[in-house]
């Protein structure tokens, strides 16, 4: 699902006649999938209709459009200096369904897809706080091919009306026009998976779906989910008994041919085992590494060590994704420009990695064992020898040095 800022549209008339088009489409197919199964029932009809109901859980996923979020930024005069994002949700499902025949049903239900959402910092200092909750209700065909007696493969195409609720808060130069805008369309929606009858009255599934989503600022996208469900079906007759054959008629054996007389048995032959081959075992491959770099104007204000409010926001982020793994360590390095003298920017460095460590360990909660806070002051630069010229401390040069002014955290041993 991409979602961004709220900004005015200047095409709004032919996009409400895209919508309309898509809107017509999707509410034929509605009328298809409710009315192929009773065209198909008599001829595929094996076993009596039952109604069922079920719920379903599990995690869904969209992706946030970070590019036009920063373009968005750019044109009111704002450089986005640190993106984070939540693309992941919890979704779940109420439904009810009729199986009209053991190969074609009719379900409906409400869902709930979660919520999402990024926070992006801006230069001059601002921050845009961005979120959408997504719900509707959902109309499928669902088709099954039975595979064992128990397992089946299971595919549904449908039509879901969603509404998506958009909201947007700013801080510092950040403006917002339109803080929480909504809106409902009908889209199309397929899945497919795995269904296991455990019983009469209990069946499991395990399903991955796509839901086509419009959000309320002109975006369009779609929102994956992988779900298990559990299903519970109503006045379902019992399993028809298994035919038995008819007893053949009585026959008699003819008298078995006279046994040949045993050949000799040879000598036995002795064959010496291989040797067994011994493999050397595989080491393990090393823990993961994964990086994160924070400007220090996004965190620290000039000059100084003290943890600004815009700078714990991304920290507390930070935090929130790591919580919820396992690692080894997380190293913080602290990193200045060339100006000033070198004792000064190593002090200044390592006073601001340690207040990183400290705040991750206070406000975060993480564990102070496993984060190693180390200075590095101006020895480890981004920009190269001859980018930035001069030594004197005016506004040119110190925006040129700005990627040198750094705090990096990696963490290693993620999974």
């Amino acid at each position: 699902m991409n979602a961004a800022a709220p900004t005015s549209t200047e095409r709004r008339p032919r996009a409400a006649r895209k919508q309309s088009m898509t809107s017509h489409h999707t509410l034929r197919l509605i009328v298809l999938a409710g009315l192929g199964p009773l065209l198909a029932a008599p001829v595929l009809a094996q076993e009596g209709g039952y109604f069922y109901g079920g719920l379903s859980a599990g995690q869904s996923r969209a992706k946030i459009d970070e590019e036009r979020i920063r373009a968005g930024l750019a044109g009111t005069g704002l450089t986005t200096s640190n993106f984070a994002r939540d693309e992941r949700g919890n979704a779940f499902r109420l439904f009810g369904g009729y199986q009209i025949n053991r190969y074609f049903g009719v379900e409906a239900g409400y869902f709930d897809l979660g919520r999402f959402g990024f926070t992006a910092t801006t230069v001059p200092a601002g921050t845009l706080n961005g979120g959408i909750k997504l719900r509707g209700l959902n109309l499928d065909l669902v088709g099954t091919l039975p595979l064992t007696e128990r397992l089946s493969f299971i595919a549904r195409v449908g039509a879901q009306a969603a509404q998506a609720r958009d909201n947007f808060s700013g801080t510092g130069n950040v403006a917002v026009l339109n803080p929480n805008p909504s809106k409902r369309e009908v889209n199309a929606k397929v899945g497919a998976g795995l269904q296991y009858e455990v019983s009469r009255s209990f069946i499991l599934r395990a399903e991955a779906e796509r839901f086509r989503i419009n959000d309320a600022v002109g975006n369009h996208g779609g929102i994956n989910v992988v779900s298990v469900s559990m299903i519970f079906p109503f006045g379902r007759a019992e399993a028809p008994a298994p035919r038995m054959a008819a007893a053949p008629a009585a026959y008699v054996a003819p008298p078995p041919p006279p046994e040949p007389a045993p050949a000799p048995r040879p000598a036995p032959v002795i064959v010496k085992p291989p040797e067994p081959i011994v493999v050397a075992p595989t080491p393990p491959p090393p823990p993961p590494r994964s990086r994160v770099s924070f400007t220090a104007e996004s965190l620290f204000g000039f000059d100084n060590s003290a943890v600004k409010p815009e700078g714990k926001l991304a920290l507390d982020r930070f935090a929130q994704e790591t919580r919820g793994t396992s690692f080894d360590v997380i190293s913080v390095e602290g990193h200045t420009d060339r100006l000033g003298t070198e004792a000064y920017n190593q002090r200044l460095s390592t006073q601001r990695a340690e207040a990183v460590k400290a705040y991750l360990v206070s406000a975060g909660g993480l564990e102070a064992s496993k984060i190693n806070a180390v200075g590095k002051g101006e020895t480890t630069p981004e920009t190269k020898a001859g980018d930035c010229k001069g030594n004197k401390a005016t506004p040119k040069l110190i925006a040129c040095l700005q990627p040198d002014r750094r705090v990096e955290i990696e963490v290693t041993g993620t999974r």
